[in-house]
């Protein structure tokens, strides 16, 4: 068994699109139609046949609600996997990436938490050497 989609609730699919490719860099796998919204996913240029991340709109009743309170309490819906956090942190931060945490060393790893602009806090982490 593995993880081959897993998703995140996204309050506009086609501006968390804009921001998952054009600023964070994944780029667009699918794009499927499904009356008002669309099965859109985005991979890492990396690994185009990797894990596809569901950008899902969040219009279940607890969808909001659930991610304004991850939010409040500063709490990332996700986790990316980078190799240098603080290279990342400076090449986000360049593209105007508001970070909520800057990088922070928790031992065996080094994480940051960005604001998505979709209503979701991100983490990137990278393990220490």
């Amino acid at each position: 068994m593995k993880i081959t989609v897993t998703s995140l609730l996204v309050d506009d699919q086609t501006k968390a699109l804009r921001f998952y490719t054009e600023v964070l860099g994944f780029v667009k796998k699918h794009e499927i139609p499904l009356g008002e919204h669309s099965w859109l996913t985005v991979v890492s240029p990396d690994d185009p046949d990797g894990t596809e991340l569901l950008l899902e709109p969040d219009e279940h009743p607890a969808a909001r609600p659930f991610k304004r309170a991850l939010v409040e309490d500063g709490i990332p819906f996700t986790s990316f996997a980078v190799d240098d956090v603080a290279a990342e942190y400076e090449r986000l931060v360049g593209r105007g990436v508001r970070f909520t945490q800057p990088p922070s060393d928790m031992g065996p790893v080094t994480t940051a938490v960005f604001d998505d602009t979709c209503g979701n806090l991100i983490q990137i982490a990278a393990e220490n050497n």
